[in-house]
């Protein structure tokens, strides 16, 4: 049986909400979604929209106010959730949270951004380099993982605009785009490209320069399967028309019980 898992940074969930995400989440009805950034904590947050559609919701949210922090909304409750990583200095930014499905486990997941400064951007290869063997302790328990969300990063030319002029920009330097290389070819398969390998589409767009109607953005959100599962993708889309934020949701169709 297909379910669709769609991924989206909503760049601060109150005003997504107030843009009438309900609405856009009531018409295509994913079976699971994950919402990264979302920048606050579910008490500041009117949940009965989300609720009234038969959706669990379950979050992790940073200690910081308004900053970072994910949510996962499921019409499906699932067997475990587990907020973090056991990691504190990730754990308190609200980066990650895992949910079991029977014989399968989702990741959503916030990867820091590095665009704020050279502190930044060291926190950030720190946090890659941490995700990893992490990630190899939990595949080991659970070997069928589907990793979602925004990984701050555009791996190949084909994922970004103006791959030239930004070669030396945090999210598309040489050692983010080797980490992402790495990842998918030690387990993981990249959803989308697996089953659009020529298609370019991307899944932000700064809000300057009017870039979204001029289509010149970056491919940094992801759905990850491990290689077991990359036979049961059926569909994997950029959902281009929603617009309650600066990026837009990904969204996959995998065969899973």
């Amino acid at each position: 049986m297909a379910i669709s898992i769609a991924s989206y940074n909503v760049n601060g969930i109150r005003a997504a909400v107030r843009k009438d995400l309900p609405s856009w989440l009531a018409e295509n009805r994913p079976d699971i979604l994950c919402l990264q950034e979302t920048k606050a904590r579910p008490a500041q947050v009117d949940t009965e929209p989300f609720e009234e559609l038969g959706y669990h919701h379950f979050w992790h949210s940073a200690e910081k106010k308004g900053y970072s922090g994910v949510a996962t909304l499921t019409t499906r409750r699932p067997d475990a959730v587990i907020e973090g990583c056991g990691m504190p200095e990730y754990d308190q930014e609200g980066r990650i949270l895992r949910t079991d499905f029977g014989d399968w486990t989702l990741l959503n997941c916030y990867f820091p951004s590095g665009t704020t400064g050279d502190a930044r951007q060291a926190f950030k290869m720190q946090f890659l380099s941490d995700f990893v063997p992490w990630i190899r302790d939990l595949m080991a328990e659970r070997p069928r993982l589907i990793v979602v969300g925004d990984y701050n990063i555009a791996h190949t030319e084909m994922d970004i605009h103006d791959p030239v002029r930004n070669k030396k920009t945090s999210g598309f330097l040489p050692e983010e785009r080797e980490w992402l290389s790495q990842w998918f070819e030690q387990g993981f398969t990249d959803a989308f490209r697996h089953l659009n390998p020529d298609k370019v589409e991307y899944s932000w767009w700064s809000y300057r320069a009017q870039a979204r109607a001029k289509n010149k953005g970056w491919r940094i959100d992801y759905q990850s399967v491990t290689d077991n599962l990359a036979d049961k993708l059926r569909r994997a889309t950029h959902r281009q028309e929603a617009v309650h934020s600066d990026h837009c949701p990904v969204w996959v169709e995998i065969d899973l019980p």
